[in-house]
Parts: C-alpha cells; sequence; structure tokens
C-alpha cells in the first residue's frame, strides 16, 4: 500500500499534468484531445488534492482541499465516456446530457453543503474522506455504473468499427479503464478497511489510465484521421486530374 504515500501522489500529478501539456502540444485541439486533457488535469488535480490534503499546502485547509479532489474526479466518469463517443464517432446526446447531468449533481453536492465531505484523514498510504452516509451508496453507483458503462461502450463499439485503428483506440480506452476498476476492487477484496480509501487507491492506479490514454489511445486515434485525410486528398486529386 505504499504506493500511495505523499511523495507517490505528488509524482503521480507531475506525471498526469505532464501528459496533459504533451498533448496540448502533440495533438491539434480537436474535442478528443481536448477531453483527453481535461481527464488528466483533473486526474492530476485529485492527486494534488491528496497530496494538499496530507502536507498542508499553499494556505488551504485539508477539508477544502476534499472537496477540490472529490469535485474533480466527480467529473472524470462522464468526461472518459464523452472521449469514447467521440472516438467512436457518435453523438449520444441524452447519455452525455445523463452523464454530465448527475455529475453537476454530485459535485455541487460535494463543494457546497456541509455535510457532502465532512471530514479527510491521510494515513500515511492513502487518504479517506468521510462523506454523507446517504451519499455513500448513491455515488459508488454513479460512479462505478458510469464507469462500467464506459467499458461495455469501448468494447460493444471495437466489436462494430470498420477502421482498425478506431477499434484498436477503443480497446484501449476500455483497458485503461479496466486496469484502474480491477487492482481497486481486489485491494478492496483483500481489505476491507480500503473502503473509504477507494477514491485515494482508485486514482492511484489511474495513472495506468493516463498513460494508456497517451501511449495507445491517443496515437491509434489519430493514425485513423491522418489516414483519413491522406485517402480524402488523394481521391481529391485524382478527381482534379481527371
Amino acid at each position: 500500500m505504499s504506493c500511495f504515500s505523499p511523495p507517490v501522489m505528488l509524482a503521480t500529478f507531475m506525471i498526469e499534468i505532464g501528459l496533459a501539456l504533451y498533448v496540448g502540444w502533440r495533438y491539434t485541439l480537436d474535442a478528443v484531445s481536448k477531453l483527453s486533457i481535461a481527464i488528466l488535469f483533473f486526474l492530476a488535480v485529485f492527486q494534488l488534492a491528496e497530496y494538499n490534503i496530507c502536507e498542508g499546502s499553499f494556505g488551504v485547509d485539508s477539508l477544502s482541499w476534499a472537496r477540490i479532489g472529490y469535485v474533480a474526479i466527480t467529473l472524470l466518469p462522464p468526461l472518459g465516456f464523452h472521449l469514447a463517443s467521440r472516438i467512436a464517432g457518435r453523438r449520444n446526446r441524452t447519455m452525455l446530457m445523463a452523464a454530465y447531468g448527475s455529475a453537476a449533481l454530485f459535485a455541487g453536492f460535494f463543494a457546497l453543503t456541509g455535510h457532502g465531505i465532512s471530514s479527510s484523514a491521510c494515513l500515511g498510504n492513502y487518504v479517506i474522506f468521510q462523506s454523507a452516509p446517504m451519499a455513500i451508496g448513491w455515488y459508488a453507483f454513479y460512479y462505478y455504473g458510469w464507469l462500467l458503462a464506459g467499458t461495455f461502450y469501448c468494447l460493444s463499439h471495437a466489436k462494430k468499427a470498420s477502421a482498425p485503428h478506431i477499434s484498436r483506440a477503443l480497446r484501449g480506452l476500455a483497458a485503461g479503464y479496466l486496469v484502474f476498476i480491477v487492482p481497486t476492487t481486489a485491494v478492496n477484496i483483500v481489505d476491507p478497511a480500503t473502503i473509504k480509501g477507494i477514491p485515494s487507491i482508485m486514482c492511484g492506479f489511474a495513472v495506468l489510465l493516463a498513460v494508456a490514454l497517451v501511449g495507445v489511445v491517443l496515437p491509434e486515434y489519430y493514425r485513423q484521421r491522418q489516414l483519413a485525410t491522406r485517402t480524402s486528398s488523394q481521391k481529391t486529386s485524382q478527381t482534379q486530374g481527371a
């Protein structure tokens, strides 16, 4: 469990914010790259919030940092689903409205109500958060529900995709989801005492999602974009030549 200690939180923050900057530099700022940057940014914000809960930096109290962190991770499921739908070339307005709408409700609850997040504690290896008991079950349903929906959505549309690069991008995103869902669940099964630290532990593993996003998903997606642009240019040249 030492892999979730404050020094690692800070290192993870630096990796994720560095990857966000890299994506902004490497790729054209379109919907896919912007959503990817947003995901990496909010992952980094949560790590920074955790670190500051433990170290008390920047003169902001730990409870405020806990609220900032919770708002950051609450926005991740709809952003991930939105990214998957963009890569697949689908709109899914109804589902996106439901995803962002539910995220807004939880983010507002955690940020603006006194009992949304009532306390947090740094245990040295990970951070635990105390939230309103009535919200815990609903929030878990929201979070895991959209993560699983995003995973199955990626796998389903990867099978349907006619372009191999798009299929690989979607499979890569599904793998990115699973590499932090499955280990977190395994840790909780092995040690049920870690359940209160799920956000901290899950986002510790989420650096693997960040690596999959930048190392597999985006390169595959933009290879397909380049291929499509090249094919379109060749067709235009042939038409003009004729």
